[in-house]
């Protein structure tokens, strides 16, 4: 079943961010993820918005995303992220019936 992650990110240390991002689209590639947004300025329609960033991305199963997130190549470029961020993150499943 296809699943999504939508994470919200306020970026306070972009030199730090900076360096989870240069390496992020090499370490993606590897894993079975398409990327479908990455926004700074999302229209807000209802309620706050106070992250900086919201960033889409489509898997095809649960368990392809958490191979992508745990993956050492990710956990070595996630610490930047980390340091140069604050996230919340969510998965949820699509309503298509694959």
């Amino acid at each position: 079943m296809t699943v999504y992650i939508l994470s919200r990110l306020t970026i306070h240390d972009r030199a730090e961010y900076d360096k989870y991002e240069n390496k992020f689209e090499e370490v993606f590639a590897n894993f079975n993820g398409k990327l479908l947004s990455v926004d700074e300025e999302p229209l807000v329609l209802a309620g706050e918005w106070e992250a900086t960033r919201s960033v889409l991305m489509e898997f095809p199963s649960k368990e392809d995303a958490f191979t992508w997130m745990q993956s050492d190549a990710y956990q070595r470029i996630s610490k930047h992220r980390n340091a140069g961020s604050t996230l919340s993150s969510i998965l949820v499943k699509s309503t298509a019936t694959d």
